[in-house]
C-alpha cells in the first residue's frame, strides 16, 4: 500500500497548487477585462459598500445593519441599472471565449490602404467613419447600410467619403481585405461625460466601441483631426504613425501587447 500513500501525498500537494493556479488565472483574466472597461468605478463602489458594512458589523451598529440588510437587494438593482453599459461590456468580453487564447487567428487587414485614404480625407477636411471588425459580430450594424463586399482599396474609400456622395455620412465596415458595407448607422454613446464639442461622428464611434470590440477611425470634418475609438474609450487627434502602430496592435498583428497602445483618453 506504499504506492497508495505516495499517491495521496502527491495529491495533497498538487490539488492546492492547481486550485491556486486556476484561481490566479481567473482573477488575472477578470482584471484584464475590467482594466479595458470603465467598470473600475463599479469595483470602487462595491469595495466602499463592503467597507461600510464591515464597519457597521464590527461596531455592532444595529440600525445601520438592519437598514443595509433591507436595502441589499435594492442596491444590487440600482448598481445593475446605473452600470448597465459597463456590465454589458464585461459579459460581452467574457462571451467572446478568448480566455485560453494566447495566439491570434484574426484575418489580416490591409491598413495601409485605409491610412492612405484617411490621410487624404483629413487633409481635405472631409469627415469619415471607418469600422474594423474584430471578434464580436456587428451584423445588425452592417445591415443598416448598403452592402458592398468589395476589395479594400484607397480609391474606393475616397470615392465613398467624397463630398455629397450618398454614403459619405454613414460608417464604412471593414473586415480583413473586404469592405462589407457603407453608409451604416452606429449607436450613439451612452457616456454622460463626453465632450459637448464632439459631433455625431465621434459620439457614434464611441457608442459602437461601448457595445462591441470594434476599432473605429474618425476624421473630423471641422478640424481634420484623426481619432480612434475602442474598448469604450476615445483617443483624439493622433498622428498617422500612432494610428498605424495602434492598429497593428489592436488588429492582432502580433507586434506589441495591447497595453502598449498609444494615445490619450479624453476626459471631461
Amino acid at each position: 500500500m506504499e504506492w497508495l500513500s505516495k499517491f495521496w501525498i502527491f495529491s495533497d500537494i498538487i490539488r492546492p497548487v492547481l486550485d491556486i493556479g486556476i484561481l490566479s488565472f481567473l482573477i488575472y483574466r477578470i482584471y484584464q477585462i475590467l482594466a479595458q472597461t470603465r467598470a473600475i468605478q463599479l469595483i470602487k463602489g462595491a469595495f466602499l459598500l463592503a467597507f461600510i458594512y464591515a464597519v457597521t458589523f464590527f461596531l455592532k451598529l444595529d440600525t445601520m445593519l438592519w437598514l443595509m440588510n433591507r436595502l441589499a437587494t435594492v442596491i444590487v438593482i440600482i448598481i445593475a441599472i446605473v452600470f448597465q453599459p459597463e456590465l454589458r461590456n464585461i459579459f460581452m468580453r467574457i462571451g467572446q471565449g478568448r480566455w485560453f487564447q494566447f495566439t491570434s487567428s484574426a484575418k489580416p487587414y490591409h491598413i495601409d490602404s485605409v491610412l492612405n485614404a484617411v490621410e487624404v480625407l483629413a487633409g481635405r477636411r472631409r469627415g469619415c467613419l471607418i469600422v474594423f471588425i474584430r471578434k464580436v459580430g456587428i451584423k445588425n450594424i452592417i445591415d443598416t447600410g448598403t452592402r458592398i463586399n468589395a476589395d479594400l482599396s484607397t480609391s474606393l474609400i475616397l470615392t465613398t467619403f467624397g463630398h455629397n456622395t450618398p454614403l459619405h455620412d454613414g460608417a464604412m465596415i471593414i473586415q480583413g481585405g473586404k469592405i462589407l458595407s457603407a453608409g451604416c448607422f452606429l449607436p450613439l454613446s451612452e457616456q454622460p461625460d463626453i465632450r459637448r464639442s464632439f459631433g455625431t461622428r465621434h459620439r457614434a464611434a464611441l457608442g459602437l466601441a461601448e457595445v462591441s470590440d470594434a476599432v473605429i477611425l474618425i476624421v473630423s470634418e471641422e478640424t481634420g483631426a484623426i481619432s480612434m475609438a475602442y474598448d469604450a474609450n476615445l483617443f483624439y487627434d493622433l498622428s498617422i504613425d500612432e494610428i498605424r502602430k495602434n492598429l497593428k496592435t489592436l488588429l492582432n498583428f502580433g507586434e506589441e501587447s495591447e497595453e502598449e497602445v498609444e494615445g490619450t483618453t479624453l476626459e471631461e
